[in-house]
């Protein structure tokens, strides 16, 4: 069972406008038990659309297209299916429908152009699209499926989710898919790999590992697949193979299950009833930035502070001014300090802290570019600093830092909080 994806539009083709849709597309098919087998973007070019049409459909049970169903002159992918499968355009009474409720809901005037949003092939099945005016349409054509959704990403996950997955497994009958998620951070890939070879090279052939890689982590997926039926021996297989990685690598393992080490923060803190503040200079947000991405921060996240500049850090945190003038604004003293005052400024059970120099310019002999501190504050005087060392290059030392500010967060509160 494999599904092809045919993301369209210029703005695509010269990255104008990232292609988010493609890897959303992609995670919820594979959690569907479809397997992708390539993903394409094409501009807004009827004879390159309907190329990689023929392309799409000779290899994949199913094709799966975004974008160019607009009502503007350039959005021409309706014109091309109909000339696809030979068919013609019509008004689909319940996509007109749906078109006047959210132009009334909205307060605007219908107009013919608008109108002709309702307008979709007559071999298709339309699927309404409850969060846009854009049509979902369906084509079976010899024991395949083509759908063509919306390109605007929070209409076509809407779909995806709530109409097109569901039909697909109950059209296909797709196999049972189990994922599992093993959060690893403090060693490299390959160093990681060397580690667990005599693990990987017995796991049972219905198990497949995938190593992915981010700066300063790794996240082991475990991917067991079979028929329904088999459900149970799948979970069993995934338990047992965890199970016996812990040997070898439990001291670098800091989370299951979730896919990321913020998420993991989140989940932690929420189960545990304990809140966290966060005081950044390095990092400038960063930290706050991805709890805040996730609905439900506000149960555990008081707030932060971005403490740029030495008199913020003295004023707003409490860092003392000889402890600036001592040691500097990157050393083990500032970043326990900055840690230990966001956590009683703002009344958290726990306050994180990240100093250093991010880069590529700012660095000193005694203090390199990528050179940065972190520090975790928590009840009971607790405070663990650590000095880290990483390269030039900005952006990486930024999240590089986030994922060790995480992961030694999670294993104090573990050890706090068993």
């Amino acid at each position: 069972m494999k599904a092809t994806i045919l993301n369209i539009g210029d703005e695509l083709l010269i990255g104008q406008v990232v292609n988010t849709n493609a890897s959303r597309m992609a995670q919820m098919l594979i959690a569907a038990g479809i397997d992708v087998c390539g993903t394409f973007v094409v501009g807004d070019n009827a004879e390159d659309i309907s190329s990689y049409l023929r392309h799409c459909l000779d290899r994949s049970n199913v094709v799966l297209m975004t974008g160019g169903l607009g009502p503007t002159k350039d959005d021409i992918t309706k014109k091309v299916l109909c000339d696809f499968f030979d068919s013609q355009l019509y008004e689909n009474e319940e996509a007109l429908n749906n078109v006047k409720r959210i132009f009334a809901a909205r307060g605007y005037e219908l107009t013919p152009i608008n109108r002709q949003q309702a307008w979709v092939p007559r071999c298709c099945t339309m699927i309404n699209n409850v969060m846009g005016t854009a049509p979902c349409m369906w084509f079976e054509h010899e024991g395949k499926v083509l759908v063509s959704m919306p390109g605007v990403p929070f209409e076509m996950v809407n779909l995806m989710e709530t109409e097109v997955v569901p039909r697909l497994q109950k059209y296909f009958r797709t196999d049972q898919i189990i994922n599992k998620n093993i959060l690893v951070q403090g060693i490299g890939e390959s160093f990681l790999s060397d580690l667990i070879e005599p693990w990987e090279t017995t796991l049972p052939a219905t198990i497949r590992l995938a190593y992915l890689p981010q700066a300063g982590m790794v996240k082991l997926r475990l991917t067991a697949r079979g028929s329904h039926d088999q459900r149970p021996l799948l979970e069993q297989q995934i338990a047992d193979a965890v199970e016996r990685l812990y040997p070898l690598a439990g001291q670098y393992i800091v989370g299951e299950d979730l896919e990321s080490l913020p998420e993991l923060v989140a989940y932690t803190f929420t189960k545990h009833h304990i809140t966290l503040a966060t005081a950044e200079s390095c990092t400038g947000g960063a930290l706050a930035a991805q709890l805040t991405a996730m609905a439900g921060a506000s149960e555990y996240y008081r707030g932060g502070v971005v403490a740029y500049c030495n008199e913020v850090k003295e004023c707003a945190l409490g860092v003392q001014h000889q402890t600036l003038q001592a040691y500097s604004a990157v050393s083990e003293q500032t970043v326990g300090e900055m840690a230990m005052g966001v956590r009683s400024r703002l009344g958290a059970d726990y306050g994180v802290a990240t100093t250093g120099v991010a880069g590529p310019s700012g660095g000193t002999k005694d203090c390199p570019v990528g050179t940065v501190w972190i520090g975790i504050a928590g009840p009971d005087g607790q405070l663990v600093t650590k000095l880290l060392h990483f390269g030039d290059r900005r952006a990486q030392t930024i999240e590089r830092t986030t994922h060790a500010v995480w992961a030694e967060l999670i294993k104090l509160v573990k050890s706090t909080h068993q």
